[in-house]
């Protein structure tokens, strides 16, 4: 069964109860959970000071081939802090020797992409985290499902309902956190990617701010230059009677205004209980049909049988 080491290169955990019953049911499903110190770790409102956490990511570089999976603890912040320091090139080579998958999302986007950009074969996984799913109340079984769909099956499609005209499109997908993307507009840390098809999601934050981050991306000619876009969730506010009738779904006709390339929503990524993992660099191929929306990724690292 696969070997699982943890990682807490960004906020402190505060629901420690939940990481632990994270451990607890990956443990049960026959799978051992290396690192397990990383957990209590603290200071200020980090999982540990810089080089502490520096560490995590330094030794993915020097894992044997006998583990399987790097899962971060927990997102918050804490990443953007480490990337002029993080050794990509030896983290690219241990993902040579042997098929490793390193999951996370959230704040754990800006490191992924860092690596992305500095090698564009380095592929790693936007998916759950230990405190935030594995150690939820209650366990998704979409999301343990899909978790596992995409670790181990080197090529595989996901469908979903959505709303738009016939189009086929195919490239690299990327992204990620809508917000550490955009933070990073301008920065060596940013992947340089044309032609592919970038998936977006956050988290508590109201569709305007949604809407003037999407913006920042098209008018850094991010956007239109890609094949298609996909938004996923983005959950966690609530709209109120100063909106009037601005929500959502009227960000996304305004955008689609603004796009010259397809916009399609409604896939289940993201902070949400109920989230897909997705192989970032990977190949995509991405149609719509009627109300279906289809995408199949191929090219990733898949755990060994």
């Amino acid at each position: 069964m696969p070997v699982i080491h943890l990682i807490a290169p960004s906020g402190y955990c505060v629901k420690q109860e939940a990481a632990h019953r994270g451990v607890e049911r990956l443990v049960s499903a026959g799978h051992e959970v290396e690192n397990q110190a990383v957990i209590p770790r603290r200071f200020q409102r980090f999982a540990g000071d810089d080089n502490a956490r520096l560490s995590d990511l330094s030794e993915i570089a020097q894992l044997s081939e006998s583990t399987d999976i790097v899962l971060a603890v927990r997102g918050g912040y804490g990443m953007t802090r480490l990337l002029e320091s993080v050794d990509y090139d030896a983290i690219a080579r241990r993902l040579e020797q042997a098929p490793l998958a390193i999951c996370g999302h959230s704040d754990f986007t800006v490191f992924q992409l860092a690596l992305l950009a500095r090698h564009p074969q380095a592929i790693t996984f936007s998916g759950p985290m230990l405190a935030g799913n594995f150690g939820a109340d209650d366990l998704n079984t979409f999301t343990w499902h899909h978790f596992w769909q995409a670790l181990q099956e080197p090529e595989f499609t996901l469908q979903w309902v959505s709303d738009n005209t016939p189009f086929e499109a195919s490239g690299t997908l990327w992204g990620g956190n809508l917000s550490m993307i955009t933070s990073q507009v301008g920065s060596p840390w940013l992947p340089n990617i044309e032609g592919g098809i970038l998936v977006l999601e956050d988290v508590n934050e109201h569709p305007f701010r949604v809407e003037r981050m999407l913006m920042q991306l098209l008018r850094a000619g991010i956007l239109n230059k890609q094949q298609a876009i996909i938004l996923g969730s983005f959950n966690g506010t609530t709209l109120n009677t100063y909106d009037d009738g601005y929500n959502f779904d009227v960000m996304c006709d305004f955008l689609r205004s603004k796009l010259t390339v397809p916009l399609v929503t409604g896939l289940n990524f993201g902070h949400e209980a109920r989230t897909v993992t997705l192989p970032l660099g990977a190949s995509a191929r991405l149609s719509h049909q009627g109300d279906m929306a289809m995408l199949t990724l191929s090219g990733h690292p898949v755990l060994r049988r």
